[in-house]
């Protein structure tokens, strides 16, 4: 092949294109895949999780009708805590989106207990171009994440019920934030003595939502709560993340329940460090009706916030 010539005759060096690395490119595949497997454990688990629904607080658990039948019943738990995570993610997908900032869809990551799923989390390929993105991609997730949480917790509480406690029962106890409590008041009432709401998969599916946006809210590192606080306070901010620290590490003396999210904290702190990357615009002060909205996190925090989650063998009765 000839090289490029000028208009004089002489050789030209080669025109270079510079073309932008396209963003918002996925496997969608690997996106489904996960999905897939997530609604998989997730309506497993939810299927003993009705199934324990149905048994109440009985010492002597019986499966109740054929197991197909309970693996629809598991869509309850699992349609619902899929919808919570989902939403959760999307809106920080979708803020991203909103600034060109290059983010991937949300990968669901299955768990073969408990609850079913480790969760739901999206992988942000770029730094945040200003401190309003910053902000506006961080609280998109938590709030929207709360919005389907809220009926959604209304809904399953409705649909449990309370039973007497047996005697000499031993199980484990969740606990309860302050929406749950209003949730549970506005059906049930003032719960007696010696009973208990035999909460139903999909209020045990909204608990769960709670808890995993108290969490994302705390105002460490890259959590949720660490681009809220950053983008509030700037580098002040690393003082919140030491207290808050602090307090995580002193409530696993509470309810140990706490280890494992203090030693995620950790590891998140030695692998990323204690002070959020900086942002183009750091020393900008956000407008008024970010600054609200960062007080309406902190009250979400607040209502989804519970000092020991889960008791173990707390519903012991003599």
């Amino acid at each position: 092949m000839e090289p490029n010539r000028d208009d004089s005759g002489r050789f030209a060096a080669p025109e270079i294109v510079w073309q932008p690395h396209p963003k918002f490119q996925d496997r969608v595949w690997l996106h489904v895949l996960l999905f897939a497997l997530t609604l998989a454990s997730t309506t497993f688990m939810g299927a003993w999780d009705y199934q324990g629904f149905l048994d109440g607080f009985s010492n002597s658990p019986s499966l109740l009708m054929p197991f197909p039948a309970l693996l629809v019943r598991g869509l309850w738990y699992s349609g619902t805590i899929l919808a919570i995570l989902g939403c959760h993610e999307l809106g920080h997908y979708f803020a991203c989106r909103y600034y060109n900032v290059d983010a991937s869809l949300p990968f669901f990551i299955p768990a073969p207990f408990v609850t079913g799923t480790f969760g739901a989390v999206i992988r942000i390929r770029e730094p945040f171009p200003s401190k309003r993105a910053l902000f506006d991609i961080g609280i998109a997730g938590p709030i929207a994440g709360f919005l389907v949480a809220v009926p959604a917790l209304f809904i399953g509480v409705a649909l449990s019920n309370v039973i007497r406690v047996p005697a000499a029962f031993a199980g484990d106890e969740l606990g309860e934030p302050l929406l749950f409590k209003l949730a549970a008041w506005t059906f049930w009432g003032t719960v007696p003595d010696g009973y208990s709401i035999n909460l139903h998969p999909m209020g045990f599916a909204a608990w769960f939502g709670l808890l995993a946006t108290a969490l994302n809210l705390f105002p460490i590192g890259q959590l949720d709560g660490g681009h809220i606080s950053y983008a509030v306070l700037g580098r002040r901010s690393i003082y919140v993340t030491g207290t808050t620290v602090c307090i995580v590490a002193g409530l696993t003396f509470y309810a140990s329940s706490w280890m494992f999210f203090t030693g995620l904290v950790i590891v998140m702190l030695v692998l990323f460090g204690p002070r959020h990357p900086p942002v183009p615009d750091e020393h900008a002060a956000l407008d008024s009706t970010r600054l609200l909205l960062a007080l309406c996190a902190i009250a979400i925090f607040i209502l989804c916030f519970t000092p020991a989650p889960i008791t173990l063998s707390s519903l012991t009765k003599h």
